[in-house]
């Protein structure tokens, strides 16, 4: 679809939807404290957006799921991403329908248990997007088997960079290891890492011959 499979197509919609969730309770706690209408509109509205693209992004975690190639560490992973997902969704999707229903109506009561569920669905979102991580960065869950082989190849054989060029610390690398690897810190007074030569002596004259 649009050159996306499913699991790039699932990486796509999973920001959006966690953003603006995060943000409609943002804006409904500057609603209560600011005691603004436009704070909460822009909170209703954030919300609804959010839940909506929230069921996009589990249903095409669903189907991202059937073709991800996985083994078992993965999978206990992704059961728990899987499961913390829903319960987001539940969460949101239950609190858009309730404020969708009771918008006008809400009393300051009614409106800080909506918050205090608001506030549990964003941990619960950040548990997800824990376990989602996870799943990429732990396990490079939806990366092809081949795709990660040849990348394995590839980082081995390293690469060369142009002159002045180079990974942060490259430059500090290559001195220390030109100076014995051993770098001096900042502000050092000039001085040599060159080995000192043994002190002379002398032994009496019916010393016999040896080595030192």
């Amino acid at each position: 679809m649009f050159g996306y499979d499913w699991p790039r197509l699932h990486a796509a919609l999973n920001d959006l939807p966690a953003a603006l969730l995060v943000v409609a309770v943002i804006f409904e706690l500057l609603a209560l404290a600011t005691r603004r209408e436009s704070f909460r509109q822009a909170s209703f509205w954030t919300l609804m957006a959010g839940a909506l693209g929230g069921a996009a992004a589990v249903l095409s975690g669903l189907q991202a799921e059937e073709e991800i190639a996985h083994g078992d560490a993965v999978h206990r992973v992704m059961e728990t991403h899987e499961l913390l997902a829903f319960v987001t969704l539940g969460v949101f999707g239950a609190l858009a329908a309730w404020r969708l229903w009771r918008e006008r109506r809400m009393g300051i009561a009614e409106r800080a248990v909506a918050l205090a569920f608001s506030l549990a669905g964003v941990g619960v979102l950040i548990a997800t997007a824990n376990y989602g991580g996870r799943l990429v960065f732990d396990h490079a869950a939806g990366i092809p088997t081949e795709v990660l082989i040849s990348e394995q190849r590839n980082r081995t054989e390293g690469h060369e960079h142009a002159p002045g060029e180079g990974h942060g610390g490259d430059s500090a690398a290559a001195s220390g290891s030109a100076a014995g690897d051993h770098v001096d810190p900042p502000g050092t007074p000039p001085h040599s890492h060159e080995p000192e030569a043994p002190a002379e002596h002398s032994h009496p004259a019916d010393t016999p011959a040896h080595e030192h």
